[in-house]
């Protein structure tokens, strides 16, 4: 005969003796594939209701390994990977590691050459900031703010194909110079985009600089201190946004930007609305650069001429000289002949400041390569910001920090 077990009731013993519960908290997945989150990021929030009471941003999915990618090729190779990290801006990124591999070799380009960088820089500024603009018009309901920015951006990508070949992925630059000077008649092209382009961007910003709506999703969302921006690392607009004037085009001028006047703009509150307001005036003060560059344009060479073993020859030379063959031969198989030693240099990029630490051991490979993300360091502030908001709101903030997966995660 079997014998029957009495199971205690353990569930219901726990159940008396525990105190009363918290309330419950939801957690939900925002991203990694979601239109607001801007490329493959994930924040993983926890919800008490409709507010955010934690979030957690979890990137890494566009991880490539960049920077080892980097020591593992010589120094020309890598800039078509920079063009990959902010793909909205390409160009910039360019000239932000050229002079940083520059600055290891000592080596000081023509004014002609800096000349070109800032305008390719700028264009790339305005470029990004309407995408960003474009997109995060989008995120609170404005469609026709998208339809704007993205009829400017395929007038700037005409110009960057007639300077450059290409429309996204450039590769301008090159260790010493750029790949190739202005065609005939492109600065004449580039100032009639300025001309037509202010009007415009003022008709843009009007759709939403007094939008109820706009103002309604922006306004007082996504606060951040000075003292919270700084603690954080956050850079460019996202920084300035909060009332600290920090543009590296002024504090640490490179490429000549100490010979044109420009004004950092700087926000007041450092919330979505602010970083909105910051990026729409930059747009307006990269006009004002364009146009002193055109109007100043010097002449000369777009190369250092007397870097020979950095920059490659010109052509005609390569296919008349033996000497210039050889040359390009080396170049190409073994890089740019670089001493040993170390630097780091950041650029006022449109997301912030694009930082690049390179260690030389000599030759034309270098041994180790990092990379100062401004979108990783921006991200960092995400858990802080979030809190207290509303679901609604966490797509406001991310539209409004302009971030860049690509470049976050390398």
């Amino acid at each position: 005969m079997a014998t029957e077990y009495t199971f205690p009731d353990n569930a219901a013993k726990t159940a008396a003796a525990a105190p009363e519960s918290p309330p419950e908290k939801m957690s939900i997945s925002m991203g990694p594939s979601h239109p607001s989150t801007h490329g493959v990021l994930r924040l993983q929030m926890e919800l008490d209701g409709e507010i955010v009471t934690r979030a957690d941003p979890v990137v890494g999915y566009l991880h490539r390994g960049d920077e080892k990618i980097a020591e593992n090729m010589t120094y020309n190779q890598f800039v078509p990977y920079t063009d990959r990290l902010d793909y909205l801006a390409p160009l910039a990124n360019n000239v932000a590691y050229a002079i940083a591999v520059e600055r290891l070799a000592k080596l000081e380009v023509p004014p002609r050459c800096q000349a070109i960088r800032v305008i390719v820089a700028e264009l790339a500024r305005i470029s990004s900031h309407l995408m960003g603009l474009g997109a995060f018009g989008i995120d609170v309901g404005a469609w026709t703010v998208f339809l704007y920015t993205f009829t400017e951006r395929e007038k700037l990508y005409r110009l960057f194909e007639e300077l450059t070949g290409a429309r996204f992925t450039t590769s301008y630059t090159r260790i010493g110079g750029v790949a190739r000077d202005v065609p005939e008649g492109w600065l004449d092209r580039v100032s009639a985009f300025c001309d037509q382009f202010l009007p415009i961007l003022e008709e843009t910003l009007a759709l939403l600089t007094r939008n109820k709506i706009f103002l309604d999703r922006t306004a007082g969302i996504g606060v951040i201190s000075k003292q919270d921006a700084i603690a954080y690392g956050l850079t460019g607009p996202n920084l300035r946004a909060t009332g600290v004037p920090l543009d590296l085009r002024k504090d640490r001028p490179y490429s000549g930007y100490e010979q044109y006047e420009f004004d950092v703009p700087v926000g007041t509150r450092g919330d979505c609305y602010d970083r909105y307001l910051c990026r729409g005036e930059e747009m307006r003060q990269s006009v004002r650069i364009l146009r002193q560059v055109i109007k100043s344009f010097p002449g000369g060479d777009w190369y250092a001429r007397d870097a020979r073993r950095i920059f490659a020859p010109p052509k005609d030379k390569i296919l008349t000289s033996m000497e210039e063959l050889i040359q390009n031969f080396m170049l190409v198989t073994e890089g740019p002949q670089l001493p040993p030693g170390e630097v780091y240099f950041e650029a006022e990029n449109p997301k912030g400041a694009l930082g690049f630490y390179v260690v030389s051991k000599g030759g034309g490979v270098p041994w180790r390569l990092k990379i100062r993300s401004p979108s990783f360091c921006n991200l960092s502030i995400l858990p802080k910001v979030c809190v207290g908001a509303m679901v609604a709101d966490i797509v406001s903030i991310l539209g409004s920090f302009d971030f860049v997966m690509g470049e976050c995660d390398r």
